[in-house]
């Protein structure tokens, strides 16, 4: 039931057209500028801080050693969102993806974030998961009915579980998306490209 999709992709959106690609080693000053210009707050639900330089040069490490994929929205040259698919096979649940994603502020509302979370929802399917998850500040609702909108739902909320740079401390909330069991249940209706792109 895996695929192996083909980069780089284009989408229109209301921001213009983009390219999805997979992010490399050569991508990273353009990273580094992308992660440097999100507010703080937008980085709090990622487990590292990814405007720093040695996170970023760590990330694409295991982008190298094949543990994580990570898709850059470009506009114009220039990276406008970044979208990560985290898995660990030699975990006790390597049928488990975490999505992560962020998207730069000049963009949103614009269908970027949908165009990126649809492309990184595709390379989670073709990769054979599972489930899969996301996480992010309770506040973020538009984040939160995006993938709401892609059939994930809230599963967890974690109390106080960031702390941003001023000492203040969020709750995060996991989104859960059962991957297979969608599946089986569209085979049973007879639509078995349902959930393929």
């Amino acid at each position: 039931m895996s695929e192996t999709r083909s980069y780089p992709r284009h989408a229109k959106t209301d921001a213009g057209d983009i390219e999805f690609r997979l992010m490399s080693r050569t991508d990273e000053a353009a990273v580094l500028d992308f992660a440097q210009k999100l507010p703080g707050h937008d980085l709090l639900f990622l487990p590292r801080n990814i405007s720093e330089p040695k996170v970023l040069s760590a990330w694409i490490n295991e982008i190298e050693r094949g543990a994580i994929k990570s898709l850059l929205a470009v506009r114009a040259d220039k990276v406008v969102g970044c979208g990560t698919l985290v898995r660990d096979p030699h975990s006790w649940s390597p049928h488990v993806g975490e999505i992560r994603m962020v998207v730069s502020l000049d963009v949103r509302g614009q269908g970027v974030g949908r165009a990126l979370s649809q492309e990184t929802f595709a390379l989670a399917l073709g990769a054979g998961l599972e489930k899969l998850s996301v996480q992010m500040t309770v506040d973020q609702q538009a984040a939160i009915a995006l993938f709401e909108s892609l059939g994930f739902k809230a599963e967890a909320l974690l109390r106080d579980h960031v702390r941003d740079v001023d000492g203040k401390k969020h709750d995060i909330v996991v989104l859960g998306h059962n991957v297979a069991q969608v599946r089986a249940q569209m085979e049973a209706y007879g639509l078995p490209g349902a959930v393929q792109h």
